[in-house]
């Protein structure tokens, strides 16, 4: 059912010395110190909520070891999903959440829930609905974070071959619309090499009847594949879909990623060697335009 966003669900969820107040809003002050990851903050103060189902969750259980690193989002999708922004109370809400298998919690549950991944995602995607993130935001995010749980498994009350069947549901999608996109790619430019199978929605057409196949296959087979995902398949349709759409995009923002990282580590251990390179590059450009334009 669609979420009626609540915001004063959030309130201030005090210290080890105060009691959660319901009257007052959250604060969120974050620490960082020096010496520790770059990525990963302290909260002096808790973050209060109160869910539909679960009652009021407070955030961290301890202030003194809980760390997070925000929206835990990859670079290559950052442009799409900021680390921070509307969202931000509800993904340290999450953060305290989870928390690994063996490990005291990293929450406190007035009601005394015991909270596993799974339901720690669908609280994080209504609580977003609650701070006024927008509907493709949020339901993006939660499909994110219910595939990395599928995936990995921990912190579920799954049994063995639920994990098994999740994960290879979770994986085996992926996969399948990552190389179905590449034929498609390769066979609407006729590039495509004998190893290479030929997509049947493709076939010999113009350029703008196949790239309207390969949308309508980029969002029905996502929908297909979704039923391996069994509860779950919302969030398979979403990832499939997203993934179709945005494959090309994604590559190539991955790949200026990787050439950013790699002018990184060239700058910083051979400082002198990329002085040189870059001038070389300079140099080469200058050469090129002048000899084009005049």
């Amino acid at each position: 059912m669609p979420i009626d966003g609540q915001a004063r669900r959030f309130y201030d969820g005090g210290t080890d010395g105060t009691q959660p107040e319901p009257t007052r809003p959250p604060v969120i002050v974050l620490r960082r110190e020096l010496g520790e990851e770059i990525r990963d903050f302290r909260m002096t103060r808790r973050i209060a909520y109160r869910d539909r189902f679960l009652g009021e969750l407070l955030v961290p259980g301890d202030l003194e070891t809980f760390e997070t690193d925000l929206a835990s989002v990859p670079a290559v999708f950052a442009w799409l999903v900021p680390k921070t922004g509307a969202h931000l109370p509800a993904a340290l809400l999450h953060d305290g959440l989870v928390y690994s298998p063996g490990q005291p919690p990293s929450y406190i549950s007035a009601d005394g829930h015991d909270i596993d991944r799974a339901e720690a995602n669908r609280v994080f995607r209504d609580a977003m609905a609650d701070t006024g993130t927008g509907v493709v935001r949020r339901w993006l995010m939660w499909s994110a974070v219910t595939t990395a749980t599928m995936i990995h498994g921990r912190g579920t009350h799954w049994n063995a071959w639920r994990r098994v069947h999740y994960r290879v549901a979770a994986l085996g999608t992926i996969a399948v619309i990552a190389l179905l996109g590449i034929a498609a790619t390769v066979d609407l430019f006729d590039v495509r090499p004998p190893w290479i199978p030929p997509v049947p929605w493709m076939g010999e057409q113009g350029l703008f009847a196949e790239l309207a196949a390969g949308g309508a296959a980029a969002v029905v087979l996502p929908f297909v594949l979704a039923i391996t995902w069994g509860r779950f398949w919302k969030a398979g349709a979403i990832l499939g879909i997203t993934l179709a759409l945005l494959l090309h995009v994604s590559i190539a923002i991955l790949g200026l990623t990787l050439l950013y990282q790699l002018l990184e580590q060239v700058a910083t251990r051979w400082p002198r060697l990329s002085l040189g390179l870059a001038a070389a590059l300079v140099a080469a450009a200058a050469v090129w335009f002048t000899t084009t334009v005049f």
